[in-house]
């Protein structure tokens, strides 16, 4: 069910793209979500395209920020969502050395019956 958006700055190695995917699936597997419901979206841009806050909240972010959007399900506690977080930020830095401080995170919350995963139909309504 869930859709990941990954936006990172041009130029880094497809394997390390590739690891920035599997940590967020990684994650993902954690907190219940099915075994191969991996749908990722894994977006470069230059960096004039790339905007965000160095400072914002007093974090220190680099050039090596990436944005992880990912829209899943409504319904999991608190608890899930930081554990999604945390495993994800943890993920990313284990597996590329990229800073826990330069993952952004945002979780999208929709209903079952806004999705569709082929033939025009609303699997899940």
């Amino acid at each position: 069910m869930p859709l990941a958006r990954i936006e990172l700055a041009r130029g880094k190695s497809p394997e390390h793209v590739k690891a920035i995917g599997q940590a967020v699936y990684d994650a993902m597997l954690a907190i219940g979500v099915p075994q191969n419901d991996r749908f990722q979206v894994i977006t470069e841009h230059d960096p004039a395209h790339l905007v965000f806050d160095r400072t914002y909240l007093g974090i220190e972010r680099t050039d090596d920020f990436i944005l992880v959007q990912i829209t899943m399900n409504e319904g999991r506690t608190l608890e899930l969502k930081k554990k999604l977080y945390q495993g994800i930020a943890d993920g990313i830095h284990a597996s590329t050395g990229v800073r826990k401080q330069d993952v952004m995170i945002n979780l999208v919350e929709v209903k079952k019956e806004n999705w569709s995963f082929g033939n025009g139909e609303a699997q899940y309504a």
